[in-house]
């Protein structure tokens, strides 16, 4: 009997040794595949407030507030009060990472006002098309047909279309001149992490945004009734191709933000409102979002989750905003989201000067009229996400820019028209009634803001849209 429990003994001890000996080659393993996921660097920005430039999370619970949602995987994300400007939650939020996609909002942000009116219509050329990245989303835009540039924006909110972006850049004065624009206005809004190289967000060496600078620049959009209009716009008709002898035909876009026209898997959000997603290979997913419940207005920014599951940047832009809703007036803020510098709030955190940002718009702009806006209208984008509250519209454009109720709020009146001259047949040329080719079209378009990433391409855009079909363009290595 003696001899048997010093077997079990030897047994016993000799598996507690094996277990001791593994378990820190089992931890190696895992801290070595930790090792190759990318680290925020060690110093970043403090701009906002101390705790924002420090690595990692970032919250000040209260009594009583929710914890944050489990298994966050974003690389970057922050959490902030639009009307306020408190920052509730971040997360590395002034990484300076790829934003793909919603470098748009900047694009839209800077030459949205100066393009006026919006039924001002243009003849694309091919070299105004030349430019396009390799493997981009495109809304299908065609050389020798004429657009207006409403349908043109509804080309870049709604499919992302690099390929509207780069004729309302030609429009504009040229991509360098565009991309010096956009720069110059993000210096002004404090969005000092940004760095641009394309007007479209497409990969290119050095471009790079946070998850900061990119609420930032989302507030400022929000400023504009256009830009509102557009960014809630869940699906819209889209001029296509025109035959001799035969009416143009259209087809219909449908907005690549889920949170507005939900997907397998994700649900509508209620009361989202837009703003702008992305995808490239080397971006990841990226998205900023803007909701409104009980009066209270949040964004919300997410950079490259590298959760596996589908729609990650949605979901956990969801439920960041879930908890930003229930935390609301139960955390001590983070940090603040600052003002352009041309507006002193007398906080000492902006600049100081004499005007607001340009194209700022001067008070409510109404609440949209619909879910799908006609491209054979001559309005602006009309619409809001399907399920938006009643109102929100108006509760953003009175609410966005009164950071802490001291900024003055912006006029009724937009930027003038003068200079801008309406060619009323051409306008008329690119406004018809949909036609039987649009699933047609849809295909000439060949890329779209949906296109897939199956085999490692670079497709800028959402990469996960149900029934999408892969780009044939090689990765971008940038």
């Amino acid at each position: 009997m003696p001899a048997l429990k010093k077997i079990a003994l030897t047994i016993t001890s000799a598996a507690l040794l094996s277990g001791f000996v593994l378990s820190p080659a089992a931890a190696a393993d895992k801290d070595k595949s930790d090792d190759k996921q990318p680290k925020p660097p060690s110093t970043m920005s403090s701009l906002g407030g101390e705790q924002l430039g420090k690595a990692g999370t970032q919250v000040n619970l209260g009594p009583g507030a929710p914890v944050l949602p489990k298994k966050l995987s974003g690389r970057s994300w922050i959490v902030a009060d639009a009307e306020s400007g408190d920052v509730l939650a971040a997360h590395n939020s002034h990484w300076r990472l790829p934003p793909a996609s919603t470098l748009k909002m900047l694009f839209a942000d800077t030459v949205l006002p100066a393009l006026q009116p919006t039924t001002l219509a243009h003849k694309v050329t091919e070299n105004e098309l030349s430019g396009v990245g390799e493997g981009s989303s495109l809304v299908g835009i065609k050389e020798d047909h004429t657009y207006t540039v409403h349908d043109l924006w509804l080309g870049v909110f709604l499919r992302s279309g690099n390929d509207a972006v780069h004729v309302l850049s030609e429009m504009y004065g040229g991509v360098q001149k565009t991309v010096d624009a956009m720069q110059a206005h993000a210096e002004e809004l404090q969005a000092l992490d940004t760095v641009v190289v394309s007007p479209d967000g497409y990969d290119a060496p050095r471009q790079v945004s946070s998850a900061y600078d990119l609420t930032l620049i989302a507030r400022s959009g929000l400023q504009k009734k256009d830009f509102r209009e557009y960014a809630a716009t869940a699906s819209a008709d889209f001029p296509g191709e025109k035959k001799k002898g035969k009416k143009r035909e259209s087809f219909e876009i449908q907005n690549t933000n889920r949170l507005i026209t939900g997907d397998i898997g994700v649900d509508p959000y209620q009361g989202i409102a837009g703003v702008k997603n992305g995808y490239t290979t080397h971006a990841g997913n990226t998205f900023t979002g803007v909701a409104e419940r009980n009066g209270k207005v949040l964004l919300v920014t997410v950079m490259n989750p590298s959760a596996e599951e589908s729609h990650a940047v949605y979901k956990e832009a969801a439920h960041l905003l879930d908890w930003g809703f229930a935390a609301s007036g139960k955390v001590t803020p983070v940090g603040q989201l600052v003002p352009p510098r041309s507006l002193d709030t007398g906080t000492g955190i902006g600049g100081k000067g004499a005007t607001p940002a340009a194209g700022a718009d001067q008070g409510p702009g109404g609440q949209a009229e619909a879910t799908h806006a006609s491209a054979s209208n001559g309005s602006s984008g009309v619409g809001t996400a399907l399920a938006i509250i009643g109102g929100l519209l108006v509760v953003l454009a009175a609410a966005v820019f009164l950071v802490n109720r001291r900024w003055p709020m912006a006029g009724r009146t937009r930027r003038t028209e003068t200079d801008v001259t309406e060619t009323d047949a051409t306008a008329a040329e690119t406004k018809d009634a949909e036609g039987t080719g649009a699933a047609e079209e849809a295909d000439k378009a060949g890329k779209s803001a949906e296109d897939t990433d199956e085999a490692g391409k670079d497709v800028e855009g959402d990469p996960e849209g149900a029934g999408a079909t892969a780009s044939a363009a090689p990765t971008d290595k940038s």
